[in-house]
C-alpha cells in the first residue's frame, strides 16, 4: 500500500533556504547601507548609530551581522579588493597582447573604484585600523599591486607596450586611476564606464611602443 502524496499549501513557515536568504539580503543592506556611510564623511566621522538608524535597525543587529566599526569597515574594504582581484584574474584569462588584457583591467580597474566598495578602498587611509586590521588591508592591496605589475610585465615581454620601468608604470597606472574614486559622482554627466575608457585610453597611449 502506498503513502499518498502530501496536500502541499503555502506555509507562513519560511524553509531554512528561505532563512538563509533572508539574512544574507540584511547582511548585504547593512554592508551597502556603511561602506556609504564610510565614503561620505570618514570612517572616523561616522557611526554605526546612523547606520542602523538608516535602516530602522537597532546598532546590536549590525554586530549580530558584521561586527564592530572597525569589522565593518574591513569588510567593506575587503570586498572592494576582491572585486579588484576578479578584475585581474578575468584580464589575465583575455586573449590579445599583454596591452590588451591591461587595458581590460585598467577600465575595470577604474570602475569599480568609483563605486562604492573600491571608493573606500581608495578614501581609507590605514592609519585609522588596528595594528592587525592594517596588515590585512596591505597584504590584499600588496596583490593588487602585483596583479597590475604582472600584467604591465606580460605586456613589456610580448612589445606590446615599450619597455618601461614595471613597478614605476604601475604605480603610474594605479594613481592616475584610483583618484577618480575621490571625485566621480554617480550624478555626473558621464557613467562611470564612459569616464574608465576616456581615462585609460590616454594612459595606454602612452605605453604603446614609439615607431
Amino acid at each position: 500500500m502506498t503513502t499518498p502524496e502530501p496536500d502541499f499549501i503555502d506555509s507562513p513557515f519560511r524553509s531554512p533556504e528561505d532563512r538563509l536568504r533572508e539574512k544574507d539580503q540584511k547582511r548585504e543592506a547593512v554592508l551597502l547601507a556603511a561602506v556609504r556611510a564610510f565614503n561620505a564623511r570618514g570612517f572616523q566621522a561616522a557611526s554605526l548609530d546612523e547606520v542602523a538608524a538608516s535602516l530602522r535597525i537597532s546598532k546590536p543587529t549590525i554586530y549580530r551581522y558584521l561586527g564592530n566599526k572597525e569589522q565593518v569597515l574591513l569588510e567593506c574594504i575587503t570586498r572592494g579588493l576582491e572585486l579588484l582581484q576578479e578584475a585581474a584574474a578575468e584580464a589575465e584569462r583575455e586573449p590579445g597582447s599583454g596591452l590588451t588584457r591591461l587595458t581590460h583591467f585598467l577600465r575595470r580597474y577604474a570602475e569599480i573604484n568609483m563605486d562604492d566598495f573600491g571608493r573606500c578602498v581608495v578614501r581609507t587611509d590605514d592609519n585609522v585600523l588596528s595594528e592587525e586590521g592594517r596588515a590585512h588591508f596591505r597584504a590584499l592591496k600588496r596583490r593588487i599591486d602585483q596583479a597590475m605589475r604582472d600584467l604591465v610585465a606580460a605586456g613589456v615581454e610580448d612589445a606590446s607596450i615599450a619597455p618601461l620601468d614595471v613597478r614605476m608604470t604601475a604605480f603610474t597606472l594605479a594613481g592616475a586611476l584610483n583618484w577618480p574614486g575621490q571625485w566621480y559622482a554617480a550624478q555626473g554627466e558621464q557613467s562611470a564606464e564612459a569616464l574608465a575608457a576616456t581615462m585609460v585610453d590616454v594612459l595606454v597611449r602612452g605605453l604603446a611602443p614609439r615607431g
